[in-house]
């Protein structure tokens, strides 16, 4: 298996895989085992009509989970059949019982539940569910050397999603808290402390609202759909996560050399 090239920690770390993404991802993608599972996908999944048939066959289950960061999920096959034969039509369905939206969008994609129509039938499904995959497949590889650089990643691949769609400002906010990745990525970018997805969720919406706006200069989210917005967003994690890292130990003059080094 290829595994990703990081330089170095922080935001060096960080241009340097941003120059050599595209190299480094070809390259991930051809490794064997990646490779087979996507073959398998793109060949056997339009002939997948039900929930049952999809959990049976773990290499469709390991990208279809995969595509969407739940690849942790693998061996709870009974509740991801429930969740997927659910669907998301109901308001009582399994997956719209999670604040975390990722279950949602992978049970409305496969389309498997009551009255739904199976993404399947889409002549790019498989080509989509599979480049999700990939990119989450190289993430994780990414995140065994460094998580920082993993939540960023993440973060570029899926913010513009979370935060473009039609909802209200507060949905969207909610949608962020209810994804890990995403809220860890905020919540160290505005400096909030260890402990803060404790507090009642409409104060954590207010203090995400309030810090954002102070430290960006926009309190909706939507506004991170924009690119220099983006990038100011993950520099701010990276940097802020880089001193963290660095400890009580060092001394401000010593932070701010190694970050400029």
């Amino acid at each position: 298996m290829y595994q990703p090239v990081l330089i170095s920690s922080g935001l060096v770390g960080w241009q340097f895989l941003q120059r050599t993404y595209d190299q480094q991802a070809t390259a991930f993608n051809q490794s064997a085992q990646l490779k087979r599972d996507t073959d398998h996908f793109a060949e056997k999944i339009g002939s997948v009509t039900s929930a049952q048939e999809l959990v049976a066959d773990r290499q469709i289950l390991t990208v279809a989970l995969g595509a969407f960061g739940l690849q942790d999920d693998i061996n709870n096959r009974f509740f991801i059949e429930k969740m997927l034969s659910d669907g998301t039509t109901a308001d009582d369905a399994l997956a719209n019982r999670f604040t975390d939206s990722r279950y949602q969008d992978f049970s409305a994609a496969f389309g498997l539940g009551p009255g739904e129509v199976r993404g399947a039938l889409a002549s790019d499904f498989a080509e989509k569910i599979i480049a999700q995959h990939q990119a989450n497949s190289f993430e994780i590889a990414t995140g065994n050397q460094d998580e920082t650089m993993r939540i960023a990643l993440y973060a570029e691949r899926t913010l513009e999603d979370v935060v473009g769609g039609t909802g209200s400002e507060a949905q969207k906010w909610f949608s962020i808290m209810g994804q890990p990745p995403l809220r860890t990525l905020f919540e160290t970018a505005l400096g909030l402390p260890d402990g803060f997805g404790q507090a009642d969720i409409d104060q954590q919406l207010g203090v995400f609202q309030d810090r954002t706006a102070r430290i960006f200069g926009v309190s909706d989210p939507s506004e991170f759909a924009e690119p220099e917005n983006l990038d100011r967003l993950i520099t701010t994690y990276l940097a802020r996560a880089q001193i963290s890292a660095f400890g009580a130990g060092s001394s401000g003059a010593q932070i701010a050399l190694t970050l400029l080094s």
